[in-house]
Parts: structure tokens; sequence; C-alpha cells
């Protein structure tokens, strides 16, 4: 007969202890209510065909368990939130409703400008499956260094241009392919927030992967984030795809801020004929969306080659003082750090960063 020792300890195993609203054992047959995540009816079978396999390999096929799996009641949901990374003053999402739109140089980008701003600024890329920042900093096959961090051994995030970073492409081949389910990526994900010496920053830039899924969910519930940015190109295809990324920030369950919408490709100028826009995916739609949805623009970012020409060589253009596309990137900056100064002013913590003069950038942190 198994005990209920046993079950606890499979349980925990399974991270799932905080579902688990009651445990009977009646022989051979092992009874669990548990709480399901999320409302939606897949997830509650894929939360039920996970715990199936996982109770078959850890008591074999003599043993019989039987699941009542019902939805969460959304008038009791508590907004999921991670624990906090001491030293990290404001952790921002940077996502976007598909892939292909430009978020992660616009998140390099960003990264880059606040470090100008003179921010001590780290960036994580949580792209598991294409990680791109190793390429964009110019850091491909760098390896962090290994230190110790409260008697524990931590990762040292590599560091370029003064941003810290964390990818899984430093730890994987630069042709070679990340295959895993997703447990393997959320513990890597675990283990570069966690098992990082990140020091003291003023912004931990989180660069997600595009849509809405299980790394997202990880990333929530590991880091208690400050707010989301979404990236987007005009084009009515990528917008409707950014209400499933709002509507996700903005669930009961989650309620994490969306401190503004970009729109990368805006437009196109030939260099011979700057007055010249040609609106290839489309005008104003992120501008329209972010209206309709009641959210604040940040600005918007043309089609300009140096921008693909700098990300391809690992030298954000960012970094080119007083170019075109360098003072779009600070603006927007300073657009989310406005939207960021009264997010943390109107919602309790994730913890402020005290910035004055905005638009003459002299920041300081608390």
């Amino acid at each position: 007969m198994i005990q209920k020792e046993q079950i606890l300890d499979f349980l925990k195993e399974c991270e799932v202890v905080d579902l688990t609203k009651n445990i009977q054992i009646f022989g051979d047959e092992v009874v669990l209510d548990m709480v399901a995540h999320s409302p939606a009816l897949h997830e509650r079978k894929k939360l039920e065909v996970a715990m199936q396999q996982a109770f078959k390999n850890a008591f074999g096929e003599n043993f019989n368990l039987k699941l009542h799996i019902t939805a969460p009641d959304p008038s009791a949901a508590e907004p999921i939130k991670g624990k906090n990374i001491p030293g990290i003053s404001n952790i921002i999402a940077i996502a976007s409703g598909k892939g292909g739109v430009g978020k992660s140089t616009v998140a390099a980008n960003l990264a880059v400008s606040l470090v100008k701003m003179g921010f001590k600024v780290g960036l994580l890329d949580a792209d598991i499956y294409g990680p791109s920042a190793p390429k964009m900093f110019d850091t491909e096959g760098a390896k962090p260094l290994s230190t110790t961090l409260n008697g524990k051994a931590a990762m040292v995030p590599v560091e370029s241009y003064g941003v810290k970073i964390l990818s899984i492409g430093y730890f994987s081949g630069v042709n070679q392919a990340v295959v895993w389910r997703g447990p393997m990526a959320s513990k890597a994900l675990h283990q570069m927030v966690r098992d990082a010496a990140w020091g003291e920053l003023d912004f931990l830039l989180i660069d997600l992967p595009p849509g809405t899924g299980d790394i997202h969910l990880s990333i929530i519930q590991e880091v208690p984030v400050t707010g989301a940015v979404i990236v987007s190109t005009p084009q009515e295809i990528a917008l409707a795809d950014v209400k499933k990324g709002i509507a996700m920030f903005t669930m009961d369950s989650i309620q994490i801020p969306v401190l503004g919408l970009i729109e990368n490709m805006a437009y196109f100028s030939p260099e011979d004929s700057p007055e010249k826009k040609y609106y290839i995916f489309g005008n104003g739609g992120a501008r329209r969306m972010a209206e309709e949805v009641d959210i604040p623009f940040l600005g918007e970012l043309p089609i300009i080659t140096g921008i693909r020409e700098a990300a391809d060589i690992g030298r954000p253009i960012a970094l080119q003082e007083n170019s075109v596309a360098a003072n779009l990137y600070e603006n927007i900056s300073l657009s989310m750090l406005e939207s960021l100064m009264v997010r943390n002013k109107n919602l309790p913590p994730s913890q402020a960063v005290k910035i004055t003069n905005l638009r003459g950038c002299s920041p300081q942190s608390n």
C-alpha cells in the first residue's frame, strides 16, 4: 500500500503540491483533488495526462490514480508573483504577439539606451529555442564564469557594452538546436535567474519568446515582473496577436501592467529620398491599437538598414551617437521610463526607480 508521505514526495517532485487540495488512499487507488492553473479545458486535460504518466512512472502499473481536477475560482484568484531577486529594482518583460517583428533587436537597443542614460542594466534572453543575444552583442562563443554567491556556485553574466547578459546560447553550440520539453526549458530559465550573480541592477530586461506559452508562465511565476513592453509591426495579423499578449498580462491571475506598445518597421524611407515614407506593413496600426486598449504608445521605429546591419555585426545601433536610430531608441526608452514612473506611483512594488529631470536623463536608483 502506498503511504501518504510517498504521495507528498511525489507531488513535490512534480511541483504540484500547491495545486493539490486533498489526498485519499484506498488500497491500490490514490484519489487526488486538484485545482488547475487555468480554467481552460485543454489546460486541465494537459495536467491530467501529465499526472497520470508521472504517477505510472513513479509507482508502476499496480496502483491506480484517480483525479478530480477543477477550474480555479476567478473570484479567489491571486496574482501570480515570483520572489524578488536581491539587488534588482525593476524587471521589464519585452514581448511580442508573433515572431519576426524585431522584438529581440528592440530589447537589445533598449538595454544599451538605458546604459547610456546611466542605469545598471541586465538582459535575460529567455527565448530558449531561438536565442539571439549572443549574436546581437558580439559575444558568440562566450561562456559565463563561475563564482560563489551566498555559499553557492553562481554564474557570472557575460558583459558587453555595459549590459550584463545571460542566454541559453552561451551553453549550447552556435548551430546546435535546443530541443527541450517545457519543464526542461523552465528549469534552465530558473537557473539563469536564480543561480546567477546579477549584482545591483536598476533594470533586468527579459527578452521573451514570441506568443504566449510555458516560458511566459514560468517567468511570471519565477520573478515579480514590474511591467511589460510589447513590440509589433503595424500589420493587422501581428496586431491580432498583440491583443492576446495584452490579454495574458492583464489576466486576473497575472496582473502585470503593460507599460506600452512599440511599433517596429513602421515605414521605409529611401536614403536618397528621406522625406518619402512607404508604409509597407500598414500605417499607424500599433498606435491605433494602443489607443483602443488604453495603453501608452511608446513610439515607432522605421525600417532602417543600419539597424539590421548593426544587429548582424553584434553592435546595437543605439551605440551610434546622434544617429537617427539611436535617437529614436532613446526617445522610446524615455517614454518607457515615464510609463514606469506612472506604474510605480499608482501600483504596489516591484521596487521603484526614482528618475528626476527625465528628458534630461539624470537617473538615480533607490
